[in-house]
């Protein structure tokens, strides 16, 4: 607490991230659905750095504002808010983000320029006074709630943690195996759900996790008919919900059917988790007369019979 106030120690804070490497956009990355997981996780483990803690300081929303990323965290102790700022101005954030990008987008490395702002303060010019710090940083009130996409984000991010720690032994700090450049799809090893098999065509299939691989197929072919089967998957996901698909083929219709597509897939994987099996897939496909996908995904015929 500061100041004397019997209310709880509560900030606000900026983070300003650019890429001094013209062929790395960190806006671009982070809208890319595909590469968009990947930079949120390397932003969730180098806070986690930074704070010796997992929880210790929430996002509350990625602005992309190029050539900028801008992260707006939360603190919500003071004393994991001055771990936070010791790791900032020893460079050691900096150094950590950078390590983590690269692992996680399987690039080369990512310099990166930073900068801490909390309201109008910059607080780079202040770094050495660190009680000044934490006074502009507590003024400042956060003025939301975590985004909808940060939840999703955050959500999968568990799920995703909770199999790597409980099936190959990783302990709680150890996110080495979480920066594949294959999120956010789950390993297909992952743990399953009840149904480890299933029947399609009178045939026993393994109920794996939905791959990249599957996204891109279903996204490349499933044309006119993604809506149909959004709604279909819709009947036992909560987040595929009306308005969301309507809305999706609003957001996207500009770039066309594959984007519209892979969004409503990404939104189903995004917040299913390791309940993203093929088997639902494959039941939504079924269920809307898309067969020849259906096999196409279970690799019942190759991609020139498809065609």
């Amino acid at each position: 607490k500061m100041a004397g106030s019997s209310a709880p120690w509560i900030g606000s804070a900026y983070l300003f991230l650019r890429s001094t490497c013209k062929t790395i956009a960190l806006p671009s990355l982070y809208e890319s659905s595909q590469k968009k997981p990947c930079v949120f996780n390397a932003l969730k483990m180098a806070l986690a750095d930074s704070t010796g803690s997992m929880n210790g300081v929430d996002m509350l929303k990625v602005h992309c504002s190029h050539p900028h990323l801008i992260v707006q965290l939360k603190f919500c102790k003071q004393e994991t808010c001055r771990r936070f700022l010791r790791s900032y101005r020893e460079g050691a954030l900096q150094k950590s983000l950078q390590s983590h990008l690269q692992l996680s987008l399987a690039t080369t490395t990512v310099p990166l320029e930073v900068e801490l702002k909390a309201g109008s303060e910059h607080l780079d010019k202040m770094l050495k006074d660190e009680d000044r710090c934490l006074e502009c940083i507590y003024r400042e009130k956060p003025d939301r709630l975590p985004d909808e996409e940060i939840t999703e984000l955050e959500e999968w991010l568990k799920s995703l943690m909770l199999h790597q720690s409980t099936n190959n032994n990783v302990a709680g700090k150890d996110c080495s195996s979480l920066k594949s450049p294959s999120l956010p799809y789950p390993p297909q090893g992952s743990s399953l759900p009840p149904q480890v098999t299933f029947i399609f065509q009178g045939q026993q299939f393994d109920n794996r996790t939905i791959t990249l691989d599957d996204h891109q197929k279903f996204a490349k072919s499933v044309s006119k008919k993604w809506k149909q089967v959004g709604r279909s998957l819709q009947k036992s996901c909560r987040a595929l919900r009306d308005p969301v698909i309507d809305n999706l083929a609003l957001e996207y219709d500009r770039e066309g059917l594959y984007e519209q597509a892979y969004q409503m897939l990404l939104r189903f994987i995004q917040s299913e988790g390791k309940r993203a099996t093929i088997a639902r897939l494959i039941a939504a496909l079924e269920e809307n007369g898309l067969i020849s996908l259906a096999e196409e995904l279970l690799g019942l015929h190759s991609n020139e019979d498809y065609s």
